[in-house]
């Protein structure tokens, strides 16, 4: 004998075919919590339940199709194509079904995040099951929202094209860059356009990441700048800061790219990368810092800051950070290979024969700067 939850189904079912039924939009709800109350519903129950809701969920209003997706999305006993009924119905009551666990196949969660609408496809990225390819196509699309939902999503897969398109995009949108950081899936290494957001930690990892690269495979080091050079760089920091950073990235062969970039950074970490990847000593580099006069030179804390930085990185090193920080490359050319006698003190890594002795100490640059009337903080 039929259950009378089952005989109450059937009824509905009858009326909604044959055009009758004269129910509020609660019904269904109604019906479906009865239904899944049950801890082991029959089947009579959940063929009734099945033909009911086939019959209904195309007319239904929105706010109930909803209602109905969230409840039925994670229920184990839910029909396929009452669920595909509920797919079908698309915007919110697609979003809600993806949103609560709903069975989706990677085919489908694939043609969402190419073609769906935004909060469809914000859903596919929150998804813990999201596939790979799905993910490339999230970011392709070059939504921020969808980007940021991608990078909230501690279970979805970011493959390198995935990577280097947010670590683009992280360099002029700083929304990026925390969710990157707290990725414990990408490495130090991969991170190294992130490095003037990174912590004490990570840009010690890094450096050291960077260092055991330019060991095996080092960049072409660059000669200190003639005198006249740095006397210009010097005339120059005072009248026009971007024509410095102008005459820093034609230094280092670069384009505009990285003269915005410095331009950019208030800190002035990346300028301080910059010299020291040109071949300028960290002495003269300081002195060039304080004289750009901004109010990165004008605290103590800053400048022993950079000068703390330009102490920890080695000319290679300071110019592959440069590179990928401004996003100007990112395969990096190798020193050429050339003879260098052994005791050659241009070519000895333990010797800097082309470098001068330094004739002033970091913190003598700095009295000056007090002397000559500056506020420092």
């Amino acid at each position: 004998m039929p259950s009378r939850i089952s005989a109450d189904l059937a009824q509905l079912a009858r009326l909604a075919r044959d055009g009758g039924l004269d129910l509020s939009q609660v019904s269904l709800r109604v019906k479906a919590d009865l239904l899944m109350s049950t801890t082991q519903p029959s089947s009579e129950d959940l063929e009734a339940f099945r033909e009911m809701a086939l019959a209904l969920i195309p007319v239904i209003d929105e706010s109930t199709a909803v209602t109905l997706a969230r409840k039925l999305a994670g229920w184990r006993h839910a029909q396929a194509d009452v669920l595909q009924a509920l797919k079908a119905r698309g915007g919110d009551v697609l979003s809600t079904l993806m949103r609560h666990g709903g069975p989706v196949s990677p085919s489908e969660l694939e043609d969402i995040a190419a073609h769906g609408d935004a909060a469809a496809a914000i859903a596919v990225a929150e998804r813990a099951d999201l596939p790979a390819k799905a993910s490339l196509m999230l970011a392709s699309r070059g939504e921020r929202a969808l980007d940021l939902a991608l990078l909230a999503n501690p279970s979805a897969p970011l493959p390198r094209p995935v990577l280097d398109l947010l670590l683009d995009r992280a360099r002029d949108d700083g929304a990026y860059v925390p969710g990157l950081l707290v990725r414990r899936d990408i490495n130090s290494a991969d991170l190294v356009p992130l490095f003037l957001h990174a912590g004490a930690e990570r840009r010690r990892a890094t450096i050291e990441s960077l260092s055991a690269l330019d060991a095996i495979s080092p960049s072409e080091r660059r000669p200190a700048p003639a005198a006249e050079t740095f006397a210009g760089w010097l005339a120059t920091a005072e009248q026009d800061r971007e024509g410095l950073f102008g005459a820093l990235s034609s230094r280092l062969g670069t384009g505009r790219r990285l003269a915005e970039a410095m331009a950019r950074d208030r800190s002035r970490d990346l300028t301080a990368l910059a010299l020291i990847a040109g071949g300028v000593s960290v002495e003269d580099a300081t002195r060039l810092l304080i004289r750009l006069g901004d109010d990165a030179a004008h605290s103590v804390e800053r400048i022993f800051a950079l000068v703390a930085l330009m102490r920890s990185v080695t000319p290679g090193v300071a110019y592959r950070l440069v590179m990928q920080i401004s996003g100007e490359s990112k395969g990096l050319p190798s020193r050429k290979g050339q003879h260098q006698p052994l005791l050659d003190p241009s070519g000895t890594p333990a010797r800097s024969g082309a470098a001068r002795p330094d004739s002033r100490s970091v913190l003598d640059e700095v009295r000056r700067g007090l002397r000559g009337g500056r506020e420092y903080s």
